[in-house]
């Protein structure tokens, strides 16, 4: 890593990016008077308020598919998360193979929309202040560009990253009362009303999807479903359901915190003074750039269209092992054990991810 660097003028920094050739390029968020410093020297004038949105973080079953683990120490190697420690002999040290998907991306750009939605609607940030990028891998970067909270304190943002994510709410405190089978208004701004349209989906769901809590008081008031759904937004349908136990409200009201939560990295944004990924580099896992767009782009934004770097030509490459990918309008393998001749951005992507290695093409003498 080198660290420390400063420059003053665009063309110097091209110039040490063409000299160094670095896989992966990454610039501090924080903002200092002398960023060539040391850190105790740098002197710290604040920090942009950064997200990161990564499926590594989410759970998703495909990975059990797709991503594999390697143990340095015995060797052992499963598909799948990477666990905290070796099955076989503790080890914590690993090397792993972690690919995005479709559905890995799609999961965290859901995610992304969630964290738009709070920073608009109960942040009051308009599009216009934030900065999105797909990060060159599978996850989205979320910057939030307004003085006003640059100088916000490590514990500040955290009270930020606990609101994102739902922790420490109280039910009572957002207007549910288990007793009396009451609740907030769907209307409701913030927690208030998402917990409300959470649990009002949950509430008015099929009765197949709420076979686990076991209850016969929630499988009597599902089957009242169309009275529920006629009664809401009259006299509310908390009293169609007072008679559940305080146990049973508990569960859906944490089933609706869970599905409202936007999922971050929250070490992301409580560091003020995070490197993260310079947009329109290459990320070095996959050979993708980090991309820029609106926030009102992401819906009909493609990753693995509009990443792409490398549009001409085609590599030759011995490919180990590797699942199905898409890259553009194109999908890719299977391949295991194979010599295949790729365009170079898929080529680039299997190299990056260290599953394949070039092939140079035999001199031929007549």
């Amino acid at each position: 890593m080198l660290r420390h660097e400063g420059f003053k003028r665009i063309e110097a920094f091209r110039d040490s990016l063409k000299d160094i050739s670095p896989s992966d390029v990454y610039y501090s968020c924080a903002y200092y008077s002398a960023p060539e410093e040391e850190m105790s020297a740098k002197g710290w004038t604040g920090a942009d308020l950064v997200f990161d949105i990564d499926a590594d973080h989410i759970p998703t079953p495909c990975k059990q598919q797709h991503d594999t683990w390697r143990c340095r120490n015995c060797g052992t190697a499963e598909r799948g998360t990477k666990p905290e420690e070796c099955p076989k002999c503790a080890g914590q040290k690993f090397d792993v193979v972690r690919w995005p998907c479709e559905v890995c991306l799609e999961v965290a750009k859901k995610e992304t929309i969630k964290l738009i939605e709070v920073l608009d609607a109960d942040f009051g940030f308009s599009p216009n202040e934030l900065k999105l990028a797909f990060s060159g891998h599978r996850g989205y970067h979320v910057h939030v560009e307004n003085e006003a909270i640059r100088t916000l304190s490590a514990t500040a943002r955290k009270e930020i990253v606990d609101y994102m994510m739902g922790i420490g709410l109280e039910p009572a405190l957002q207007g549910f009362d288990f007793q009396r089978g009451t609740g907030p208004s769907l209307e409701d701004f913030g927690w208030k009303g998402r917990l409300a349209r959470a649990a009002y989906e949950s509430l008015t769901s099929t009765q197949e999807q709420h076979e686990k809590p076991g209850s016969k008081k929630i499988k009597s008031v599902l089957q009242q479903r169309e009275r529920t759904l006629g009664r809401w937004k009259g006299e509310g349908p908390w009293v169609l359901v007072g008679k559940l136990s305080s146990g049973n409200w508990k569960r859906i009201i944490h089933e609706a915190i869970e599905k409202q939560s936007v999922k971050i990295d929250t070490v992301v944004t409580t560091d003020v003074h995070r490197l993260i990924r310079l947009s329109n580099t290459l990320h070095g896992e996959t050979g993708l750039k980090k991309v820029e767009f609106a926030a009102s782009e992401i819906e009909r934004f493609d990753p693995l269209k509009s990443a792409i770097a490398f549009t001409d030509g085609t590599v030759r490459v011995e490919v180990a092992e590797a699942p199905q990918f898409r890259l553009g309008d194109t999908v890719y393998g299977p391949f295991k054990n194979q010599r295949v001749e790729l365009p170079t951005a898929a080529a680039m992507f299997l190299l990056c991810k260290g599953v394949a290695k070039a092939l140079e093409e035999p001199i031929v003498v007549q």
